[in-house]
């Protein structure tokens, strides 16, 4: 649902940032002869400013290049041509469209800040959480089913399950430290999303592997390093509770 409203909200952006510099610089039209140059340019910056803080950084670079094109085409002389005769229009233009470049890229590094910001508040609720469960004695089955459940919205993966006992085979490994490791190498994450194989989690307590999770990824998906911590942080909080659990012998990896 998330990814389906941010596609919208940038699909809304893209069309914003066209068309509104050119309907507010159409709307007032009726008024060129008494309101200033400067004003009309502050007010398209202002349209730049609310398409870039709604938006992304290139929905805003856009708007300040429409911003400063029908302000070129319909408030500079000659009229209704893409020409400046003035030395104040020219500069007007030049800094509306520097003004609404530079405004776009503070709004985005501002939303990339406070989405940070939520995340993290997000993920550190979730490791305390797992961590009350470990410490209120919760059986290891509800411990190893809820951090399935997590690890699949964390991840956005298609699947995830949980295996006990001895450790087959060698497919890709998610660290401790975030890092995926295929056939004995780093993969870039951030470059080329999750392969697409199942992925090895380990549960780990005191040097003992005590089973591991097999995430199925979504084609496409590129979790942040953070998430990827975290899900190795979850990870170990299940190698916690199944070695406190009596009735099984850690295996190692």
């Amino acid at each position: 649902m998330r990814i389906f409203d941010r596609v919208h909200r940038d699909r809304w952006a893209g069309t914003a940032a066209v068309l509104l510099p050119l309907a507010v610089a159409t709307v007032l039209l009726p008024w060129r002869g008494s309101l200033a140059n400067s004003a009309m340019a502050l007010l398209l910056v202002a349209v730049v400013v609310a398409v870039a803080a709604n938006g992304h950084r290139v929905a805003g670079i856009v708007a300040a290049a429409s911003a400063a094109l029908w302000f070129d085409f319909f408030w500079t002389v000659p009229y209704e041509r893409l020409s400046i005769t003035r030395g104040t229009d020219i500069q007007t233009t030049v800094l509306l469209l520097a003004v609404g470049a530079a405004v776009s890229e503070l709004a985005a590094r501002a939303r990339r800040a406070h989405r940070t910001f939520v995340y993290d508040t997000a993920y550190l609720a979730e490791l305390r959480f797992t961590s009350r469960l470990v410490a209120d004695q919760h059986r290891s089955p509800e411990v190893v089913e809820h951090v399935r459940a997590q690890l699949v919205m964390l991840l956005g993966l298609r699947a995830a399950r949980f295996e006990r006992g001895r450790i087959l085979g060698h497919p890709p490994r998610l660290t401790d430290d975030g890092t995926l490791i295929w056939n004995g190498k780093p993969w870039n994450v951030e470059g080329y999303g999750f392969p697409d194989a199942d992925v090895e989690l380990l549960a780990r307590s005191g040097g003992r592997t005590l089973g591991r999770f097999m995430l199925t990824p979504q084609p496409g998906t590129t979790p942040s390093p953070a998430a990827r911590q975290v899900a190795a942080m979850l990870a170990a909080q299940v190698g916690v509770v199944l070695a406190r659990d009596a009735g099984r012998v850690p295996v190692d990896a």
